[in-house]
C-alpha cells in the first residue's frame, strides 16, 4: 500500500516542488494551502503522514497540526520552517512533531526523513499488531476449561480485574497461574503499562533487594553501575510476584512497608521514589499454614490477601482434560508439521484417569511428547509416557468395555479415588486429619470424598 502524504502550505511553488519529487518515489498525495483545509482533508483522507508548513494564513501550522493528531494520534507529522524560525520548529516538535526540515530543504534529506517516518510507523504498526496478539492470547476465553470450578475462577478474575485491588493466586505448580495473571493484566486499565515478572523463589537470598528496589552505583562489592528495580521498572503497571512463599522474612518486611507508604528506595540510595504499582502475587503454598509455622509474616499476608483467587488442580476438573488435550494437539500439530490427525479414545481414557502431579504444564509436555513419538495417524495409550499408560489398569478397561466412554471414566476414577483414600487411611491408622495432608485435600474435601464413595465414616476417628 502506498503511503498518504498531506501537504500544507500556501506557496504553490513549494506544493508543485514536492509533489515532482514525491509523485516519482511512489507517494499518495494531498495538498491543502491552509491550516483549516488540511484539517478537513486529514479527516477526509487520514493521511500516514502531514508535511506542515509553520506560517500559514489563518490556523498556524501547530494549530493545525494539534487538531490533526487529535482526529489521527497515529499520524506523524513533518514541520517545514524558514530558518528563521527553528525555534519555533522545536515548540512544534515538543508538541508532537516527529521532525522538523528548513527552507530551502535538499531533496535527498527530504526523503530520507520520509523514509525514517515511514520505517517508524512500521514499527509501531508491528508493535499495536504484538500488543493486540498478547492481548488476545490472555483473554479470559482462551484460557481452556468449561467446568465448574474453572468457570468460578473466570468470574473471580472478571470481577478484579478491572480495580487495582492486590490479588493473590494460589495453585499448585503446572496450573496456570501465570497466565491467570497475565490475563487479569491485560483486562485492567493498566493493559498498556509494563507486567514485570519476579519469581521470588529462584533470588539469591542476598540479591532479593536490590532485584525489588534497585540500587545505586557502588552501594556493594559489585554494583558497578546503577540499577533500577523491578518496582521501578513496574510503575504504573502491574509486578507479579511468584512463589512469594520463598521470600525471605527480613524481606518481607521490607516489601510489606513497600505497599504500605507506596514508596521505594534503592539499596545505597536514601531518596524515598514513589511508585504506583498493582500487585499480584501467586504461591503453590497454603500461606495461611506458613504464618502459623512462622515462615510467612501475618501482616503482608493480610496486605496480600485482598483478593483470593485458588486454581483447582487438573485432577479436580477433568472434565476439562479432553478440551486441554485438544487444544494442546492443536498447537504442537502445527509446530511440527505432522500429519497426525487426532487421539484415540482409549489415550484420552488414559489420559483423564492419570492423576497429573504436574497438572496442566504435565499435560502440555505429555501431548507434545506422544505427538513426537507417534508414527500413526492418531495418539494411542503406547504414544504415551510410560507413567502414564499404567492409568487405568488394563484389566478395568476391559471389565467395563460395554460402557460408554464417560461412564468408564468416571468407574476407573471412583476406583482410583477410592484405593487413595484407603491407602492414606491406612498409612495413618484412620486419621482423617492426616489423610487429608497425605491427599493434599482439607478434611472436609475428604469426608464428602469419603460418602461419595461409600468408605464408612463412621469406622475410624480422629
Amino acid at each position: 500500500m502506498k503511503t498518504k502524504l498531506l501537504i500544507v502550505d500556501d506557496e504553490i511553488k513549494i506544493i508543485k516542488i514536492l509533489s515532482t519529487i514525491l509523485l516519482e518515489e511512489g507517494y499518495q498525495l494531498i495538498t491543502a494551502d491552509t491550516g483549516e483545509e488540511g484539517v478537513i482533508y486529514a479527516r477526509k483522507e487520514k493521511p500516514h503522514i502531514i508535511l506542515m508548513d509553520l506560517n500559514l494564513p489563518g490556523i498556524s501550522g501547530i494549530d493545525a497540526m494539534c487538531q490533526i493528531h487529535s482526529i489521527l494520534p497515529e499520524a506523524l507529522t513533518i514541520i517545514l520552517t524558514a530558518y528563521g524560525t527553528i525555534a519555533s520548529a522545536v515548540d512544534a516538535m515538543q508538541k508532537g512533531a516527529y521532525d522538523y526540515l528548513t527552507k530551502p530543504f535538499d531533496n535527498d534529506e527530504l526523503l530520507m526523513t520520509l523514509k525514517r517516518a515511514e520505517e517508524n510507523l512500521r514499527l509501531r504498526q508491528q508493535v499495536t499488531e504484538l500488543f493486540d496478539q498478547l492481548r488476545e492470547k490472555y483473554r479470559f476465553d482462551n484460557i481452556v476449561g468449561q467446568s465448574p470450578k474453572i468457570r468460578a475462577v473466570f468470574e473471580l478474575m472478571e470481577r478484579v480485574a478491572g480495580t487495582d485491588a492486590t490479588v493473590l493466586v494460589q495453585g499448585e505448580s503446572g496450573t496456570g497461574k501465570e497466565l491467570i495473571v497475565r490475563a487479569i493484566h491485560h483486562a485492567s486499565a493498566r493493559k498498556d503499562k509494563s507486567f514485570i515478572a519476579v519469581n521470588c523463589g529462584a533470588i539469591p537470598h542476598n540479591l532479593v533487594e536490590s532485584e525489588f528496589f534497585g540500587h545505586e552505583k557502588g552501594a556493594f562489592t559489585d554494583a558497578r553501575d546503577q540499577r533500577i528495580g523491578a518496582f521501578e521498572r513496574a510503575n504504573g503497571g502491574t509486578l507479579f510476584l511468584d512463589e512469594i512463599g520463598e521470600l525471605p522474612l527480613d524481606t518481607q518486611v521490607k516489601l510489606l512497608r513497600v505497599l504500605e507508604e507506596k514508596t521505594i528506595s534503592r539499596v545505597g540510595g536514601t531518596d524515598a521514589i514513589p511508585v504506583d504499582v498493582r500487585i499480584i502475587a501467586a504461591t503453590n503454598k497454603d500461606l495461611e499454614q506458613e504464618v502459623q509455622n512462622g515462615t510467612f509474616r501475618q501482616d503482608l499476608f493480610f496486605r496480600l490477601d485482598v483478593f483470593f483467587i485458588s486454581i483447582p488442580p487438573i485432577r479436580e476438573r477433568r472434565e476439562d482434560i479432553p478440551l486441554l488435550i485438544d487444544h494442546f494437539m492443536d498447537k504442537y500439530t502445527q509446530k511440527l508439521s505432522t500429519p497426525i490427525k487426532g487421539i484415540s479414545k482409549e489415550a484420552v481414557l488414559h489420559l483423564q484417569a492419570y492423576d497429573w502431579p504436574g497438572n496442566v504444564r504435565e499435560l502440555e509436555n505429555a501431548i507434545h511428547s506422544a505427538l513426537i513419538v507417534c508414527q500413526d495417524e492418531s495418539i494411542l495409550p503406547q504414544h504415551l509416557p510410560l507413567r502414564i499408560q499404567g492409568y487405568p489398569q488394563a484389566d478395568e478397561i476391559e471389565e467395563q468395555e460395554d460402557l460408554g466412554l464417560e461412564e468408564r471414566l468416571k468407574n476407573i476414577t471412583d476406583n482410583m479415588e477410592r484405593k487413595m483414600i484407603l491407602n492414606a487411611l491406612d498409612e495413618c491408622n484412620g486419621s482423617r486429619t492426616r489423610a487429608a495432608e497425605i491427599l493434599k485435600i482439607n478434611r472436609k474435601t475428604l469426608f464428602n470424598k469419603m460418602q461419595k464413595l461409600g468408605i464408612n465414616v463412621n469406622k475410624k476417628h480422629d
